[in-house]
């Protein structure tokens, strides 16, 4: 049976609850997988996140910084690449031809309390695939999608995808 939500009193940030001891591997879902990252930062706001092969330098100052991707924008990162990923490995599964593909995304934040409260997208598809071959496309990425599936339980989600004939974006 699944553990109720921690309710936070107001005035009060909730407190992680600590992890039932169960084995993931046999719940009903599927096995557990463990995404893990390292972060540094130093007083002055050069911050690092590294995991695998890669290394990403993020704004890590109290303030708003110009150059460098602060928290949020690598949130919304996140979700360009979950879709744009999705786009590849949906268009073997089903199969589903295209050309190439590319995500605008908008997340809007509000505060008090500071949080992400809706997320757009926009998805644009290099393709002559058939509408109703577009809908089962968009279908598949909402569902099946970690990022995707993480922010709708989060925040409004709400996404648009739209084809553009090859020839079309051959004259671009």
């Amino acid at each position: 049976m699944a553990e109720p939500p921690v309710r936070p009193r107001p005035g009060r940030r909730p407190q992680p609850r600590a992890p039932a001891s169960r084995d993931t591997k046999s719940e009903s879902a599927g096995a557990a997988t463990w995404y893990r990252v390292e972060g540094e930062n130093a007083p002055d706001g050069e911050a690092t996140i590294r995991s695998r092969a890669s290394t990403i330098a993020f704004d890590g100052s109290a303030g708003t910084g110009e150059s460098l991707l602060g928290p949020a924008d690598l949130l919304a990162a996140a979700l360009a690449a979950c879709i744009l990923k999705n786009v590849e490995r949906f268009s073997g599964l089903l199969p589903f031809r295209y050309r190439h593909a590319r995500v605008q995304v908008e997340l809007e934040r509000r505060e008090p309390p500071p949080r992400i409260v809706r997320a757009r997208y926009t998805l644009r598809i290099v393709t002559d695939e058939p509408g109703h071959r577009l809908e089962l496309l968009h279908h598949n990425i909402l569902r099946f999608g970690t990022i995707t599936n993480t922010l709708a339980g989060a925040c409004e989600l709400d996404g648009t995808i739209l084809a553009e004939p090859p020839a079309a974006a051959e004259q671009e």
